[in-house]
């Protein structure tokens, strides 16, 4: 996705986002592309500065301290011995304790409610003191 500044003949600025430039052109030539505020559809790239992304730090950055050392080495034991089961936590938890599917090790996500619910039930889980690396929609 591409976002452009744009401007309206009437001197409106405004921000549009599109798949391509090929796209805005496309959309451009058959109207498609109106200002935000008055509705024209006389609209034209406004100047604009590139965005240009900042260095970010590696996500695997070596730890700072013995405690970041200590989570990061009871991180890789759980990752090594275990499944990770994303966002299907709570099915597959409760799924094992009630006897529906073999039981194993596993991590993922859980939303607070459903841990709750998982505790209450007697399903034995704990949280894990850092945040997933799999990205989760």
């Amino acid at each position: 996705m591409i976002r452009y500044a744009l401007r309206c003949d009437n001197g409106h600025d405004f921000d549009g986002w599109f798949r391509s430039s090929e796209g805005f052109r496309a959309m451009q030539d058959s109207g498609q592309v109106t200002c935000a505020a008055c509705g024209s559809t006389q609209v034209e790239k406004a100047l604009m500065a590139p965005a240009v992304a900042e260095k970010r730090a590696p996500a695997l950055s070596a730890p700072r301290n013995p405690a970041e050392a200590a989570l990061e080495a009871l991180r890789r034991k759980v990752e090594e011995n275990s499944d990770y089961v994303g966002l299907r936590f709570a099915e597959e938890a409760r799924a094992m304790h009630q006897g529906d599917r073999p039981s194993r090790a596993i991590h993922g996500e859980a939303r607070p409610e459903e841990a709750r619910k998982l505790i209450e039930e007697g399903v034995p889980v704990a949280p894990l003191p850092f945040l997933p690396r799999q990205k989760a929609n």
